[in-house]
């Protein structure tokens, strides 16, 4: 079926002509929160760690409407992903937003809440939007439409359910009671809807994000670490610290399962769900794991994205290439709002009324994604480490624009020594900024001399080649570099023509120009409020 036909008959079945039938909007959208969810188990086959998760909530969602394969990110640190995301657009066209700590939001440029607000749509958000930045949470109209008075401490869940079971609440009671706080915002949000009006809201939880509790996955999930024995991805060293740590993290998952499937019930409760597209996704991968968060590898760009609601053809797997940037023009697009031209993500309306499996639409076959500034101080001069790649079915290819430089940071306070466990468990800023503070990152670093591990040390924190090439049906995991073998030479020149004339395409000032916007201030200025926080500590 032609796609402009599908996209006319989902147009019907959601009846955006009538402003009171616009669907509903629920966006639930977690912080560092990957492509895990046991959903994929299916689509992964056995062997994987996905095996292990339980996501019976998101499941639902997936099979009842749309599970995404190949979602990406734009960049794999917050404030760009979500930049570009609220907005529509590759990080590298936003200006400050396109930097982590020390963005600022260019009030010029739309973004898809405002937008729907203004065609009279209700909108509101609980957590985190867009952060850290100036103003917080500008694109979502900083907190002229915050819904939090219920409370936040889901956004500890491990640290505050640990506590509270410490201090003698049993385990379900102490999740409970954190359920309580995240309903009662979302409940103060449907409270202050007026007549029929049809609502956007975005749930913004920040616990899948580092620091969690060390045994939680365990302890309040019955995640058993051992169970992802032989599971563990060829990045990571298989050892008992490393395990538990990933248990852990996919214990917050299961927590953010738990509160859909709140969302899920309320919205049947009051008669809204069939009349709400529900989507779930995350900004980006795994924090302090290797390969993952400030990483262009899968672990790092590739997330969850699951779609349903009124017009959806449900049960389908779908291998389209997608960028979270295309959120922006399907929100819009399905409330009946025309996206501004300056946005270069794709509507996936089209894909969404589509009663195709795998390859939906022909063109959507790669993906680019890129990295700029994580962490201000992770290099001396505040300098960033520049990347550009592109995903496609079998290969990803990365540029790495200034490969003498350290991918996750300067190798600060290891000349000597080795800093103590806790240390590099709790401060992110001893070594390597780039990675967040972790017990792997720990044992990473500690045991980086001895021969049997050091090969995993480098995978994370050794400088670079200015290219690398990965072919996915031979290395799942993305760890053998094939970028100098001259039998892949010709499949090399094609993506990096396909890369660039993209990047040229959207005038990434990494291309176009002299090139180094990026490596001129503002953006190579120092982070005001770390500046000012050491200033202080030196006194």
């Amino acid at each position: 079926m032609p796609f402009r036909l599908s996209f006319l008959m989902l147009l019907g079945a959601l009846s955006v002509v009538a402003a009171d039938r616009r669907p509903n909007i629920l966006f639930v959208f977690a912080d560092d929160w990957g492509r895990y969810a046991s959903a994929y188990r299916a689509v992964d086959g056995p062997g994987t760690m996905n095996d292990v998760v339980r996501t019976p909530h998101f499941d639902r969602i997936a099979k009842e409407g749309v599970l995404f394969r190949n979602a990406h990110v734009t960049a794999p640190s917050c404030t760009p992903c979500r930049s570009s995301l609220l907005s529509g657009q590759y990080f590298w066209r936003t200006g400050k937003g396109a930097i982590l700590q020390g963005a600022s939001w260019d009030a010029s440029i739309p973004s898809y809440p405002l937008m729907l607000r203004q065609s009279g749509y209700h909108i509101g958000k609980s957590y985190k939007v867009w952060s850290p930045g100036t103003p917080a949470d500008a694109p979502y109209g900083t907190n002229a439409f915050n819904y939090g008075k219920s409370g936040g401490r889901f956004n500890q869940f491990s640290q505050n359910v640990t506590k509270m079971v410490a201090a003698g609440k049993p385990v379900e009671a102490a999740k409970q009671e954190l359920y309580a706080e995240v309903m009662g915002n979302f409940e103060s949000f449907l409270g202050d809807r007026k007549g029929g009006e049809p609502f956007c809201f975005w749930f913004g939880p920040t616990h899948t994000h580092r620091k969690w509790e060390k045994g939680s996955g365990k302890a309040l999930w019955g995640i058993e670490p051992e169970a992802l024995k032989g599971k563990v991805p060829k990045f990571l060293p298989d050892v008992p610290e490393v395990r538990e740590d990933l248990a852990d993290y996919f214990g917050e998952a299961q927590a953010l399962d738990a509160a859909l499937g709140l969302f899920l019930k309320k919205l049947e409760a009051i008669g809204e769900l069939e009349n709400t597209v529900i989507v779930v996704s995350g900004d980006h991968g795994a924090p302090g794991f290797t390969h993952g968060k400030c990483n262009l590898y899968d672990f790092g760009t590739g997330v969850a994205l699951a779609i349903r609601g009124p017009g959806v053809k449900g049960g389908r797997v779908v291998d389209d290439f997608v960028n979270l940037m295309d959120l922006a023009p399907t929100f819009l697009e399905l409330g009946g709002v025309k996206p501004t031209e300056a946005m270069t993500g794709r509507s996936l309306v089209d894909l969404l009324g589509s009663t195709k499996t795998g390859l939906v639409d022909p063109a959507r076959t790669w993906v680019v994604t890129g990295r700029e500034r994580h962490v201000a101080a992770a290099r001396e001069g505040f300098v960033p480490y520049p990347q550009r790649s592109i995903r496609t079915k079998d290969h990803l290819y990365i540029i790495n624009f200034e490969p003498a430089r350290w991918p996750m940071g300067d190798p600060i306070n290891l000349d000597g020594r080795t800093p103590g466990v806790g240390e590099l468990t709790e401060n992110t800023m001893v070594t390597f900024m780039d990675m967040d503070s972790s017990p792997t990152k720990a044992w990473l670093v500690t045991h980086r001399n001895e021969p049997e591990w050091r090969r995993y040390f480098d995978m994370a924190f050794a400088p670079r080649p200015r290219e690398e090439l990965y072919v996915f049906a031979e290395d799942r995991d993305q760890i053998r570099n094939v970028a100098g073998d001259p039998k892949y030479a010709a499949i090399k020149g094609e993506l990096n023509r396909r890369l660039m004339g993209e990047l040229r395409r959207t005038g990434d000032p990494r291309v176009t120009g002299d090139g180094k916007t990026f490596e001129k201030p503002p953006f190579t200025d120092p982070n005001p409020a770390a500046q000012a926080k050491k200033a202080k500590k030196a006194k």
